[in-house]
């Protein structure tokens, strides 16, 4: 899953898509280039004529029939006595397996409401070293990512604003090389049967597909970037510090 990332400037990803499409529209950037949950972030969408149309949303896609923005869990009794207070439901990344079934995510799954997430790196954490390293994701070649995302458009029933969103979907990676080194291992399960997720990008060449065909062929898509994509740098500088811990005759000169 992530839950921070960095949208690719206008710039950069402008010239990206444009050399492959020649049809885009972008608003306006938000403000804050860094994107956290519930935050406002960018995404693409089909125009219907071939091309990209932009638009600005909240990063955690709101519940059909929400009355809020957010939704919280509901309050619960806790092994003291006390009752927890009211969290918000986390819904900026949805599992691939269940967005056809779940309510927040099933309408726009069904009416093909995909879209594309472009990302300069996103954020995960590495826990090898008994402590959390922030990796952040790049490409290898410097492009833009282009995570695959659906997004949606709630009406504020007091102000009758309409307020799109969008969330990234996430898929399993525990065979991954590179990802399935990312979160926090559950020490109770097997190394294959962590469940650990990653985002999807979606190269240009399906982005027609990903945006406007049906969804066995999307789901086709959803698999996680292959490790040649990716630039290793967070990776090397993980293992160096794992190498440091080891003694010397373990480490390769």
């Amino acid at each position: 899953m992530c839950n921070l990332y960095h949208m690719s400037p206008k710039g950069a990803f402008e010239v990206y898509v444009r050399r492959h499409l020649s049809k885009l529209w972008l608003p306006e950037a938000p403000a804050k280039a860094v994107v956290g949950p519930f935050g406002e972030g960018q995404f693409l969408r089909s125009d219907g004529e071939g091309g990209l149309l932009g638009a600005n949303g909240q990063w955690g896609l709101i519940r059909p029939g929400s009355p809020t923005r957010i939704s919280y869990s509901k309050p619960k009794p806790t092994a003291s006595g006390k009752t927890s207070a009211p969290r918000p439901l986390s819904t900026n990344n949805a599992r691939a397996e269940t967005i056809a079934t779940l309510p927040t995510y099933r309408d726009a799954w069904k009416a093909g409401r995909r879209c594309l997430v472009p990302a300069s790196w996103y954020q995960e954490p590495n826990w090898e070293s008994g402590k959390n390293i922030w990796w952040q994701l790049t490409r290898r070649d410097g492009e833009p990512w282009m995570l695959a995302g659906l997004w949606d458009e709630w009406v504020d029933q007091t102000t009758g604003e309409v307020v799109p969103s969008f969330t990234l979907l996430t898929v399993n990676c525990d065979d991954h090389p590179l990802l399935s080194r990312l979160h926090r291992p559950d020490p109770k399960l097997p190394a294959d049967r962590q469940d650990k997720r990653a985002v999807v990008h979606v190269e240009p060449e399906y982005w027609e597909v990903w945006l406007t065909g049906s969804q066995d062929a999307a789901r086709e898509l959803l698999v996680p970037a292959p490790v040649e994509m990716f630039d290793l740098g967070d990776a090397a500088r993980t293992d160096a510090v794992l190498a440091s811990k080891l003694p010397a005759s373990y480490i390769t000169p």
